[in-house]
């Protein structure tokens, strides 16, 4: 895939072991996160993998009047965008949310409103371009929220719903969009959380987006057994469901 790798989380496992896989020939990769002068490791691992450059750029997800200035300085620093990887994102505290207004407002605006200025705003610019790929991550939380982290959850579906319906408005203009579904991932976001069945980890769930990107699909579910499993979980009665776990 040619052009630069952007990828917007720039310490998320899963959005690391992603541009590792997309720079294994050769290629630039730019990591944008908040203190990105502290990003010496990740650097390191995707040169390591065959980057033929890292750069850093600072981004605050939720600096939303920021979003435009970064991604224009982008470009004009570091050419066409070749895929771009909004891996940032926010799981909060469940039991907190539901008492601590503000830690709620937090996650919603993390997990779903800047996601909606980043992705407005990288699909006009891949628009200009005439190419490149938009990959969002989703959840299968987010497919049908559950009690156990409705707050997540709601936040997931709202983004989900955003990138299909963006993913239908770019369709034919050249610019490619991947909506990935992952299920519980065993990484730094989740430590100390019991796994969930059918659980997998950043490295499976970069696996299955990138052979997904070269192949232009719109969805991807991580594991793909989650598809079929979710087509009986959204007919589950409510009375069920409400006492499901995370």
């Amino acid at each position: 895939m040619s052009g630069t790798v952007l990828v917007l989380g720039g310490r998320s496992e899963i959005g690391l072991a992603v541009a590792r896989r997309l720079v294994a020939g050769g290629g630039k990769v730019v990591l944008a996160a908040r203190r990105s002068d502290d990003l010496d490791a990740e650097a390191a691992s995707l040169l390591e993998a065959g980057a033929t450059a890292v750069e850093r750029v600072e981004f605050d997800a939720d600096d939303l009047s920021a979003h435009g200035p970064v991604f224009d300085d982008v470009v004009a620093k570091h050419g066409p965008l070749g895929v771009v990887v909004t891996a940032f994102g926010l799981l909060g505290d469940q039991a907190r949310a539901e008492t601590d207004v503000d830690h709620a407002v937090a996650v919603v605006h993390t997990d779903y409103v800047a996601h909606v200025s980043v992705l407005t705003h990288v699909a006009n610019l891949l628009r200009r371009q005439d190419s490149g790929s938009l990959v969002v991550f989703s959840s299968v939380a987010g497919v049908r929220v559950r009690r156990a982290n409705y707050v997540y959850g709601s936040a997931k579906a709202g983004l989900d719903g955003f990138a299909s319906g963006l993913a239908d408005a770019l369709h034919g203009t050249g610019v490619h969009l991947l909506l990935v579904r992952p299920g519980f991932v065993i990484g730094r976001m989740t430590e100390g959380m019991s796994p969930a069945p059918l659980s997998s980890t950043p490295d499976q769930v970069a696996d299955a987006t990138v052979a997904a990107l070269r192949r232009r699909r719109s969805v991807v579910w991580v594991p793909g057994t989650l598809r079929p499993l979710f087509a009986v979980m959204r007919v589950l009665p409510r009375a069920i469901w409400r006492r499901l776990p995370r």
